[in-house]
């Protein structure tokens, strides 16, 4: 996975004034957790601009008074107003110990239930993981050619001995809808390999009468 650096000064003061002072000053306040004490500081907001601000996963290289501390992004907290960041919170990653993060999904081809008329609907755009550092994907790929007009990808069709879901095995990512061009073009029935189960691709996808949705 990608990794940022981001660049700090450590905090000698947590206390309200001192972080007032820090946000007056454009500087967020910042915390990383996971190490055997909790280290505060605070670095300039645009240091977030690779992190926050894209589609892409990363982990992040802290560098705080000579010390360099490798991390991911646990939680962060925004101006209700102007949108500006608050705060931030890191936690260190170990090379043995796994953590949780959210790693985007990238959908690709095209379902055969589109071809046919239908309309392909996603559920998730980012999924959480759990894995060793060294097992963080930079995506996660969905590959929804096989869906026909009524199918789903399930969280299941994506188990691997790399890293684990933390989702439910039946959360649906994506769905092939029966959309209404194709009900006025008469495509409202399915053929019969419309209705059976789709498992080629690795894509377990369970078939449902549109009436049921």
């Amino acid at each position: 996975m990608k990794s940022i650096t981001i660049q700090g000064t450590k905090r000698e003061s947590v206390g309200k004034k001192s972080t007032k002072a820090l946000r007056d000053a454009e500087l967020v306040p910042c915390v990383v957790y996971g190490g055997q004490e909790p280290l505060n500081f605070s670095t300039e907001e645009k240091s977030f601009k690779d992190l926050v601000y894209t589609p892409e996963a990363h982990t992040v290289s802290i560098e705080v008074d000579g010390q360099t501390i490798p991390a991911v992004l646990q939680d962060i907290q925004f101006h209700p107003i102007t949108d500006r960041i608050l705060h931030v919170d890191f936690y260190q990653l170990s090379e043995d110990k796994p953590v949780i993060m959210e790693v985007p999904v990238k959908i690709v081809g095209r379902a055969k239930g589109v071809v046919a008329g239908g309309a392909l609907r996603q559920s998730f755009r980012k999924l959480k993981v759990k894995a060793i550092p060294a097992n963080l994907p930079d995506e996660i790929v969905v590959d929804v050619t096989p869906l026909r007009i009524g199918n789903k990808f399930y969280v299941e069709a994506l188990k691997n001995d790399s890293y684990t879901f933390m989702h439910p095995d039946n959360a649906v990512i994506a769905a092939v809808k029966m959309s209404r061009n194709a009900m006025k073009g008469g495509a409202a029935a399915m053929d019969d390999e419309d209705e059976e189960e789709v498992t080629e691709g690795g894509a377990e996808a369970a078939t449902e009468e549109t009436s049921a949705e």
